[in-house]
């Protein structure tokens, strides 16, 4: 079964290469795309794509209102946040609002269709160049102190998937690493996301970084 995508972008020109970038992957297909954010619960409602890629600035609904509109729905597709820049300001907030993720625009073909089929199984994916800038520009004053009482209410077991979650492994790699099944990998990320209040993996990932833990 193909992954479907929908894809925002107020250019024309990029819009198309990143289609044609993805379906040339052969298990991507582009479901619906539009100049504009407006139009992204409509198309998501409609079309039931596994993953919604939005540029962060458009001119009417940007990225981040998307991010927010389509975290909010019952059933939310995965949101990568697609950037011009190594560090956006407001990449940060995107990744507050429920995206799983961002890339940059020049990110190598292969490595752009590998993140949709990353964030599609429920992983987070992050530009490598801008990750840990990213991630410690979050671990300040009471961000940290706030991360660290929340921490505090994992298990032992629970922490060290949080930090393995941190460190970018997926759920195969965790269960590899700490020697239990995938589906009990699974378990604890669900306590986990609901302890720390996060969304996605990648909310996860940034608790356990202001914590200084990973």
């Amino acid at each position: 079964m193909s992954c479907k995508v929908v894809l925002l972008d107020d250019e024309e020109l990029v819009r198309s290469g990143i289609r044609v970038i993805l379906e040339a992957d052969g298990g991507i297909e582009v479901v619906a795309e539009a100049a504009d954010g407006s139009a992204a619960d409509d198309l998501v409602v409609k079309h039931r794509p596994d993953v919604v890629l939005t540029d962060i600035r458009m001119p009417d609904v940007d990225g981040l209102e998307v991010t927010k509109r389509l975290s909010a729905l019952p059933q939310p597709p995965a949101v990568v946040v697609l950037t011009t820049f190594d560090l956006d300001e407001y990449v940060h907030t995107a990744l507050q609002n429920g995206a799983a993720g961002f890339l940059l625009k020049d990110t190598p073909p292969r490595e752009l269709a590998n993140a949709v089929h990353v964030v599609a199984r429920g992983e987070a994916m992050l530009s490598p160049r801008i990750t840990m800038r990213l991630l410690s520009a979050f671990s300040a004053g009471s961000a940290k102190q706030t991360a660290k009482a929340s921490v505090d209410q994992l298990t032992a077991r629970e922490r060290e998937v949080a930090v393995a979650v941190a460190q970018g492994l997926s759920n195969a790699e965790i269960a590899e690493q700490i020697y239990m099944s995938q589906s009990t990998v699974k378990v604890h990320l669900g306590r986990i996301m609901s302890k720390l209040d996060a969304a996605n993996r990648t909310q996860v990932a940034i608790v356990v970084h202001d914590a200084g833990l990973a």
